[in-house]
């Protein structure tokens, strides 16, 4: 006998997606030459995503990595010459690493989040989001995916910094791998990719990794080791007090 119309499960609706206001203002190219409207909805998008992350962690989640796909396409053509502009960006995804890093959500989630970021990441000629690779491992939000990540980025992260490279030889993603190393524990892997590096960008993981396991005087030795036109004396300088901090040497440092 049939079953009756009552009888069948209704079906689920899939839900809305949420109405973020920011993405219809940040379409690509959406912004002219002038910094400070843009810069405006950059905050503006920020503070909306913090306010839904006070109620659903997982949306606001989303929200961020939506915020970071369609930010840089958008700014385009914005003058960045002041600097003012990717200091917001660079603002803005500090901000919005630690929603993303926090959420809890199921595995196959963060790994479309992952993916999706990473595509954005690569994408970034201009660039805007290029800082997106030093927060890879916090957006990785454990060890485990950290190590996923660092075992796929590795084998071109080591021809890209390899001392014999050839000139122009450049991975986008390097960042990115030395961040999930170094977040999964992998210091002597990471510190041996970077040996031969004179760019502090990269030497920065390999002082960093060395502090994590202990050897705080080889890391202020490598520190300064790589002072060069390269490389910004300021930072090397923030970084040598870091660790002299925190290992007592408060007069030194």
């Amino acid at each position: 006998m049939p079953k009756s119309k009552a009888e069948h499960p209704p079906a689920t609706a899939k839900p809305a997606p949420h109405p973020w206001a920011f993405r219809a203002r940040f379409r690509r190219n959406s912004f002219g030459w002038q910094s400070r409207p843009a810069i405006a909805r950059v905050k503006e998008a920020v503070a909306e995503i913090r306010k839904v992350a006070k109620r659903d962690a997982p949306l606001a989640a989303e929200g961020a990595v939506i915020f970071l796909e369609k930010v840089s396409p958008a700014l385009a053509h914005v003058d960045s010459s002041s600097g003012s502009i990717g200091t917001a960006v660079n603002n803005a995804i500090a901000t919005l690493v630690p929603i993303i890093a926090a959420a809890d959500v199921d595995a196959a989630v963060r790994a479309r989040w992952l993916e999706r970021l990473f595509e954005a990441f690569q994408a970034d000629d201009i660039p805007y989001i290029e800082s997106i690779g030093d927060h890879w491992g916090t957006l990785c939000a454990s060890p485990a995916v950290a190590n996923a990540w660092a075992d796929r980025l590795i084998d071109t992260t080591r021809l890209a910094l390899n001392p014999d490279r050839r000139l122009g030889t450049f991975f986008k993603g390097s960042t990115a791998c030395l961040s999930a190393l170094y977040h999964a524990g992998r210091y002597d892997e990471l510190i041996d990719v970077v040996r031969s590096e004179r760019m502090w960008h990269y030497t920065q993981w390999a002082v960093k990794a060395m502090v994590a396991s202990g050897r705080s005087a080889e890391a202020l030795r490598t520190a300064e080791a790589g002072r060069n036109p390269w490389s910004s004396d300021q930072a090397i300088d923030m970084a040598c007090e870091e660790i002299r901090l925190r290992s007592g040497m408060r007069e030194e440092a």
